[in-house]
């Protein structure tokens, strides 16, 4: 076992790294689906107010929001009524802010 170890302990330790490499990645590109959902874009609505309007579930500054969005949808300027876009909203925190004004309502 010893001189396995040394004659291929480089070998060894990359094919153990790599392995890990891959799991860690696989794990972070299963969660990111999470992270999006899909909106249809209302008449005279701009990114900016989508922004605003989803801004406790992004988490993210309203420029960095509106390049991502631009990005990810290949917009270049502007938005059209009725078009859908990806938005980077988590669905849990926007689900638990929907569930909590809903309460806040029936109060």
């Amino acid at each position: 076992m010893r001189k396995i170890w040394k004659r291929h302990s480089y070998a060894i330790i990359l094919i153990l790294l790599s392995f890990s490499i891959t799991l860690i990645l696989s794990e972070k590109s299963s969660d990111e689906t999470d992270e999006y959902i899909a909106i249809k874009v209302m008449e005279g609505e701009t990114i900016w107010e989508i922004s605003e309007r989803y801004a406790e579930e992004h988490g993210l500054s309203p420029n960095q929001f509106i390049n991502w969005v631009k990005k990810t949808n290949e917009i270049d300027e502007y938005i059209l009524a009725g078009e859908s876009i990806i938005i980077p909203v988590s669905k849990e925190k926007l689900y638990a802010n929907n569930y909590a004004s809903i309460e806040k309502n029936d109060e």
